[in-house]
């Protein structure tokens, strides 16, 4: 018996329903309900929903990357470009993707690439990072530093604003006046520091992205 489904409408169709379930409501019964038929024919594809969040964190990356990366055959980059503007283009090609799907983040953490498609991205960069002069190794620290970070923050932010439909729609338990009243007698600078902390996460991001490519240049040489 061969199902009536492929990988991919799978794939596609789990991605949709993510917006509107999201990660803890995304399972394979329901994806089979949307697909319109019974949840054994989802094993010929993958065996379990790890094989699937594998895959589904595969195809977000595939989709992040069709826009050339700075420094792939000069696409996508102005004349002069540096190593910072192309670790600063890769994050925030990242941020933007994974936020294009309620937790996102979460998905795209801990999974396992099921195919190469981020070796070339991977090449690329870390091309640009040894042609400007710094080890195999510092260039790995610096975009995997840079990587991390970001996908760190978007799991964060996501869990502030948990609906990519609604960017405003901020989760009641990160409502700031209610914080601050409940911990703003005994902790004052923490509750001080939660519009910084939860209020504009973009500046936030834009704001650690500096602090990382500022260490990035402050070590480069020291091994």
């Amino acid at each position: 018996m061969v199902s009536r489904i492929d990988r991919q409408q799978v794939v596609e169709t789990a991605l949709r329903l993510l917006n509107e379930v999201g990660l803890d409501g995304l399972t394979l019964r329901r994806i089979a309900k949307e697909l319109n038929v019974q949840a054994p024919a989802l094993y010929w594809h993958f065996k379990n929903k790890q094989e699937l969040l594998d895959e589904m964190a595969t195809e977000m990356f595939r989709r992040m990357v069709r826009p050339p990366l700075p420094g792939s055959d000069g696409a996508g980059e102005e004349p002069g470009g540096t190593w910072q503007d192309a670790l600063l283009f890769a994050a925030r090609a990242l941020r933007r993707e994974l936020l294009g799907y309620r937790d996102g983040g979460k998905v795209f953490s801990g999974t396992r690439m099921t195919d190469d498609s981020a070796a070339g991205p991977s090449e690329v960069m870390l091309g640009r990072l040894v042609a400007a002069g710094f080890t195999l190794e510092e260039a790995v620290r610096a975009w995997w530093t840079t990587y991390n970070f970001t996908i760190g923050l978007v799991i964060e932010e996501q869990s502030v604003y948990p609906d990519p439909s609604a960017p405003e729609g901020r989760d009641p338990a990160y409502d700031m006046e209610s914080r601050a009243a409940r911990i703003g007698d005994s902790h004052p600078l923490t509750a001080a520091a939660g519009p910084q902390m939860f209020g504009d996460m973009e500046a936030s991001f834009e704001a650690g992205l500096r602090i990382i490519v500022a260490g990035i240049e402050a070590t480069k040489g020291e091994g």
